[in-house]
């Protein structure tokens, strides 16, 4: 019970920061927006894909979009933290230490999965229509939920690593680049051979298509277990390498 409310305490302390800062709201909710109107409006014309069929095609990279905008804050706002001694005094007091680094990872699941929630709304009201009935969207969310607390703790990771606040935040552009060779913008078959092998085996690839199956054509598809698989590792893996960082830097 201790360590839930100190983590509850803590994950509100860190909710004040993110909703506090217009920064992060118009970088996490409003550029995904912003990419997802023009894709639609100014690239998709040129699409072999028709336009009303490309905004359901382009939407789970665009949730997935506002997912990796927002962790690089969850990794900036931790480094300060660490940078500035914040860690170290609450070392000095009589709180559950895990809830240090779980407050973080909470407070990413809460404010990214709400702004997904929000960019996906907005897709709705440009003419995405989803097709999916309650189960696929149970999947979908449970789907959501995993991509987030996975790039949650790399994020985590990565504030622990970082020497500065400047750059504990750059990892989200490898996992951009990561996003934009993928099938979520354009099928993988149109890119060059090079890319293509890359993008067929990366793990954003089964988790957008994944997604995709379930929201457009509302039925649960073969990469639903891959996209899974692909999260659990991660979270494993970068949990792990983020609690031996946190106990090396705290020792």
């Amino acid at each position: 019970m201790r360590l839930v409310e100190d983590t509850l305490t803590l994950t509100g302390r860190m909710m004040k920061h993110m909703t506090r800062s217009v920064d992060t709201i118009i970088t996490v909710v409003l550029m995904p927006v912003l990419i997802m109107l023009a894709f639609v409006y100014i690239f998709g014309g040129a699409m072999t894909i028709p336009v009303a069929t490309y905004k359901g095609f382009i939407i789970p990279a665009i949730l997935l979009l506002t997912i990796v905008s927002g962790v690089a804050y969850t990794a900036f706002r931790l480094n300060k933290d660490v940078t500035n001694g914040i860690f170290e005094r609450f070392h000095s007091m009589p709180i559950a230490k895990s809830a240090i680094l779980n407050s973080h990872v909470l407070t990413s699941l809460v404010f990214n999965t709400a702004s997904a929630v929000i960019v996906l709304l907005c897709g709705v009201l440009i003419g995405f229509r989803p097709k999916a009935h309650l189960v696929e969207w149970i999947l979908g969310l449970g789907l959501l939920l995993m991509v987030t607390l996975a790039v949650s703790w790399i994020a985590v990771l990565f504030g622990l690593i970082a020497k500065s606040s400047d750059t504990a935040s750059v990892f989200s552009y490898l996992l951009m680049g990561l996003l934009f060779i993928s099938s979520g913008f354009v099928p993988t078959e149109t890119l060059p051979n090079a890319l293509r092998g890359f993008a067929e085996h990366q793990p954003m690839t089964p988790i957008i298509n994944a997604m995709r199956t379930l929201l457009t054509a509302g039925e649960i598809p073969s990469e639903l277990g891959i996209a899974f698989l692909w999260c659990l590792g991660n979270i494993v893996v970068f949990q792990a390498l983020s609690i031996g960082v946190y106990h090396k830097k705290m020792a």
